[in-house]
């Protein structure tokens, strides 16, 4: 197929979901959803990943809680050694409060950066923004895409395939630009 495959049009999350059960079941792998609001169930059924943002923030936290450990130890023992009262320079009780503060900004600031990468985003082109349908996908319709690059695609079978599936439409999405 030429195109990036058949995207069809439901009416309510239980059909989206019971036509992504149905997909899975008749061997489609390659397989994309969309929906106006959260659908339970449907990234169990898409067999989606498990997300890496929480290792990411995990992460982010870490750099920035150790950042900042080490800018303030380093000003403090190494740069500009100050003896106020005989207390030691490296006494790290005081440093808390900003690792603290820098760990949860590198935190959010790695689970931001790293949902938009890893979600592909922003995307400004993808092919079911030509679909005339897909306009409701916000609103009020469901809509399931199986791509063209799915080693079961075949057009007619899975136009049929969807057809009984009570899709309310089927719409034949044009291929990706280079």
């Amino acid at each position: 197929m030429s195109g990036y495959g058949l995207l069809a049009e439901f009416d309510s999350p239980d059909a989206l979901l019971a036509a992504v059960r149905a997909a899975r079941e008749a061997g489609y792998r390659q397989l994309e959803a969309f929906a106006p609001f959260a659908v339970e169930g449907l990234d169990e059924a898409l067999q989606l990943p498990r997300s890496r943002v929480p290792l990411l923030a995990l992460l982010g936290g870490i750099a920035g809680a150790g950042g900042g450990f080490f800018l303030q130890w380093y000003s403090a023992v190494v740069d500009f050694p100050i003896n106020s009262g005989g207390r030691p320079l490296d006494s790290w009780p005081a440093f808390v409060p900003a690792m603290v503060e820098l760990g949860i900004l590198g935190a959010s600031l790695a689970a931001f950066a790293g949902m938009l990468l890893l979600n592909g985003l922003p995307r400004l082109r993808h092919p079911v923004f030509e679909a005339a349908p897909f306009a409701r996908a916000s609103r009020d319709r469901f809509f399931l895409c199986i791509r063209g690059a799915d080693p079961r695609f075949d057009a007619q079978r899975t136009h049929a395939w969807l057809q009984q599936r009570a899709a309310l439409s089927i719409t034949v999405l044009p291929a990706e630009a280079p």
